[in-house]
């Protein structure tokens, strides 16, 4: 019928305003409220939805799109979309959207965050004095690591690593940054960053932190060998993809004493940790909080529902995956 609502599913709970504005202009099936959907409830609801919309959780593949053959498009809650073969997702004329720009500040509080936590190992000292390990104060107790004055690497410079890089101009650190494409001369002047080798980098900074997307190429960019480049002061920050690092790499660094820490926000196999990182007190470990302010996710689920809206009622615009 002409004037039938398209079908759309909703894998699990969104802020409201996002359901609020999918449910003036489609019919809107949701998922599950406070869990991620089963591979088979997934694919089971999927059938004869015009639109998904997907988490990262979700393995949005040729498999369900075989199955769901009325599905036009998928709008990812995330700026990541490592979840969506893209590839057949193009070959099948499926659109592919997601959710970039929104939440690019919230992102990079956290990585500053973490940064901070793990230079003045505040999470290692809130267990101590909870455990009643404090007993007085000293001039050698609990010693961290300056942050102003030091050296940042910045790994990735799209809008997180910008938006990293700001903020550490006002701790007046230096700032170094690799990535596959440097950027202009007047926004390295701009942001007062310097651009180099990706070797050069890891030798030279106090604090690494990670913002690259991930895909086959940054697969592990962080490895044993990368990790044997860093200062044994250093600390590595990663709240872009856990895939980036090699997580046993990683463990077995940091109880080796070859790098000084770590402040982690992702993982390659989510929520499962790799066995010794949580053994680890000079590791601060976050569940995944890049985007989690009520402000961030009430625009993440905007822009994911008018992605829908857009590319399915012809009403605003959506932000399309390239290569669309």
């Amino acid at each position: 019928m002409k004037n039938e609502k398209p079908k759309v599913l909703v894998t699990r709970a969104i802020p409201s305003e996002g359901l609020d504005l999918l449910n003036k202009h489609c019919e809107v099936t949701l998922g599950a409220r406070d869990r991620m959907l089963g591979r088979k409830e997934l694919l089971d609801l999927v059938k004869g939805k015009d639109a998904l919309l997907s988490m990262l959780t979700d393995r949005v593949d040729r498999e369900l799109m075989e199955i769901a053959t009325d599905l036009k498009v998928v709008s990812n809650f995330a700026v990541g979309f490592d979840n969506i073969d893209v590839e057949e997702a193009t070959r099948r004329g499926i659109v592919v959207t997601h959710t970039p720009e929104v939440l690019t500040d919230a992102t990079a509080d956290l990585a500053f965050t973490l940064l901070l936590d793990v230079a003045r190992r505040v999470t290692e000292g809130d267990r101590l004095t909870r455990a009643g390990g404090w007993k007085e104060w000293a001039p050698l107790f609990h010693l961290g690591k300056d942050v102003s004055g030091s050296t940042l690497g910045i790994i990735g410079m799209g809008r997180i690593g910008r938006a990293v890089a700001k903020r550490a101009r006002g701790f007046e650190m230096k700032v170094v940054y690799h990535s596959r494409t440097r950027v202009s001369s007047e926004e390295e002047k701009e942001l007062g960053v310097s651009y180099l080798p990706l070797r050069e980098l890891l030798q030279q900074a106090d604090f690494v932190s990670l913002h690259a997307p991930y895909n086959s190429n940054t697969h592990h960019l962080i490895g044993r060998e990368e990790l044997s480049l860093m200062k044994k002061s250093a600390y590595l920050i990663n709240t872009s993809r856990g895939a980036l690092v090699d997580e046993p790499a990683l463990v077995k660094a940091l109880q080796q004493g070859e790098i000084a820490g770590a402040g982690l926000d992702v993982y390659e196999d989510e929520p499962r940790l790799t066995s010794g990182l949580a053994d680890l007190n000079s590791v601060v470990l976050a569940p995944h909080l890049g985007s989690a302010t009520r402000e961030t996710r009430g625009r993440m689920a905007v822009t994911a529902a008018q992605n829908i809206v857009a590319e399915l009622c012809g009403i605003g615009e959506s932000k399309r995956v390239h290569p669309f």
